[in-house]
């Protein structure tokens, strides 16, 4: 029998060690575009996904100060959360379309597959950036937030798309150009490099994000703006502040109808 998306999810999930997750996302994402993948959903995906023995995962009010990246050691620990950034966020898309994936048509799983794959490819380069600079992913403790946004919404695909892209994911393209005037200001333009094809991708990923939860709420007959900020003050843990990046995400269709009324002043 071909094997099906959610064997393929749940193999990515399922990988601990980061080059076999790569390797296992980005397999699943071709495989999904040729056509070697079935659209079904026969097993359950994992309450945690598999993780490394190493970085260490603290609680976030116990990880150290990173500083403003302006020393070499600053930038390298500000690479290094950006890292375990990228790569808690392989496993939310493939959690999203193993979890998910079977109330939608395929068209989700072609997104969330590419988002999938762009954050593999992404973790990849900051990885690779780390190990030019002489360290490596798993040197510094990290924190396992963005599971815990998971698991908070792991009943709900409304309340998941409302919090994962469309708060945290927004949140990147709020942060991200300030991060990449930094790493310029000091004459890392690598890593600035590798930030902004990140931004630009992220955009993206917002924008999926947006159009899933609109569709989901129309089929229920939802209001998109008040569904979702009602989701946002039940489901997430921490506040939306500024300043908003309002043009990318204008881009992403994100507006200010979704998030002006939750801004803390």
């Amino acid at each position: 029998m071909t094997r099906s998306v959610a064997e393929a999810a749940r193999a990515v999930l399922g990988a601990a060690d980061p080059l076999a997750k790569v390797k296992a996302a980005r397999a699943a994402a071709r495989d999904w575009r040729l056509g070697r993948l079935a659209h079904r959903f026969d097993l359950a995906m994992p309450d945690r996904p598999a993780r490394p023995e190493h970085p260490e995962l603290l609680p976030p009010n116990r990880m150290p100060k990173r500083g403003r990246g302006g020393s070499e050691r600053g930038r390298i620990a500000l690479i290094h959360a950006l890292a375990h950034i990228e790569f808690a966020a392989i496993d939310l898309a493939f959690d999203l379309v193993g979890r998910f994936g079977g109330e939608f048509p395929p068209g989700f799983t072609d997104d969330w597959m590419k988002v999938g794959a762009d954050e593999a490819m992404h973790f990849a380069l900051l990885d690779r950036r780390l190990k030019q600079l002489g360290s490596h992913y798993g040197a510094m403790p990290a924190h396992d937030g963005l599971w815990d946004a998971a698991a908070e919404t792991a009943h709900d695909v409304l309340a998941r798309l409302a919090v994962v892209p469309m708060v945290l994911e927004a949140r990147g393209l709020d942060v991200t150009p300030a991060t990449i005037e930094r790493f310029d200001a000091v004459g890392d333009t690598a890593t600035a490099r590798i930030l902004t094809r990140i931004l630009n991708d992220e955009v993206d990923h917002v924008r999926a994000g947006r159009v899933w939860f609109e569709s989901a709420c129309k089929r229920h007959n939802f209001a998109p703006e008040t569904t979702w900020q009602a989701l946002v003050r039940r489901h997430f843990r921490g506040l939306l502040k500024p300043p908003f990046n309002d043009s990318a995400r204008n881009a992403a269709g994100l507006t200010r109808d979704y998030y002006q009324a939750l801004a803390v002043p």
